[in-house]
């Protein structure tokens, strides 16, 4: 990426919207699992899955990033590196409880 402030700051500005869109996912990742628990309509594997993949998405947002800044990406690459697989994990938990 260039110096260019309007390079730059459209690039953060790219960050901020696809956090957002994560945000509001995970929000509703969280309330359909909750009613899942709930009402005793979560499988134990499903239960499991929801377990585990918070570390394994860690370790891969943290390998990306470490990639990216070993490249020598600007910091708004990295940050976007790492933000990747947790946005890609909670549209793919959207899509999958929604049915």
């Amino acid at each position: 990426m260039s110096n260019n402030p309007m390079n730059m700051m459209f690039a953060w500005m790219k960050i901020a919207s696809s956090y957002n869109q994560m945000l509001i996912s995970s929000g509703e990742v969280i309330a359909r699992r909750t009613m899942m628990m709930a009402s005793g309509t979560m499988s134990v594997p499903d239960a499991m899955s929801m377990m585990m993949e918070k570390a394994t998405i860690y370790a891969t947002a943290t390998e990306r990033a470490a990639v990216a800044m070993a490249s020598g990406a600007d910091p708004a690459k990295i940050t976007a590196a790492a933000l990747k697989p947790y946005s890609t994990k909670t549209h793919s938990n959207v899509r999958k409880l929604r049915g």
